[in-house]
């Protein structure tokens, strides 16, 4: 994976696997693990960026689909996150994993992304953002209870606002700290955790509604 300039920004695209030089290099970099990889790349050599963008592409891409609800959008943001990663690799600080501080300018990306679009498509979400069951795979009856209740999800949280199914997704899904997800968010701890209670709230109400409550709002 390289980058390329459209004129007005660096894009990372797949490169030809027998392309003379990166073959080999790329055969040694597959052997180190992340930090060894951030390390050479804060060092200014690009190939090891490469190759992180080509560990982490999937989560990031998965992500920002989530986040923005559609694919035109989600890779937009990916390209920007990865641009904005690059250019600013030499601060990252070691004490966190790249791919959660990837995740963050991802985030970033998204909220900036979404505040200058009124196209905000509420698409389905796909299964990989929903746990599923470990019996499922066993068990017939299980995964036919695991499959509808992830059909269900994947409404619900396709259909929050997109200030809480972001928060949500975060949180739940990518496991980000509401610190992380405040200062991403550009909103203050108490409303992220304000906004979680909400989105949970409304997710029970849809998925698991109690007597009494209507299961069709979100």
């Amino acid at each position: 994976m390289a980058s390329r300039s459209d004129g007005r920004r660096r894009l990372w695209v797949v490169t030809d696997p027998s392309s003379n030089h990166s073959s080999s290099n790329r055969s040694k970099l597959a052997d180190l693990d992340s930090d060894q990889l951030v390390g050479l790349a804060v060092a200014g050599d690009r190939e090891p960026f490469d190759e992180l963008v080509r560990r982490t592409y999937r989560d990031a891409y998965g992500l920002a689909f989530r986040l923005t609800g559609n694919e035109e959008d989600a890779r937009d943001v990916v390209q920007d996150a990865y641009l904005r990663a690059y250019r600013g690799i030499g601060k990252f600080r070691s004490e966190s994993r790249f791919s959660t501080w990837l995740y963050r300018i991802v985030a970033n990306c998204s909220a900036t992304h979404m505040g200058k679009t009124s196209r905000h498509r509420h698409d389905e979400l796909p299964d990989e953002a929903l746990m599923a069951d470990p019996r499922s795979a066993e068990d017939p009856e299980s995964r036919a209870a695991v499959s509808d209740l992830a059909g269900r999800l994947e409404v619900a949280i396709s259909e929050l606002p997109a200030r809480l199914r972001s928060v949500v997704v975060l949180r739940d899904v990518y496991d980000l700290p509401h610190e992380a997800i405040a200062e991403e968010l550009g909103i203050s701890v108490s409303a992220a955790k304000v906004r979680l209670h909400r989105a949970r709230r409304r997710l029970r109400e849809r998925v698991f509604p109690l007597p009494g409550e209507t299961s069709n709002a979100v």
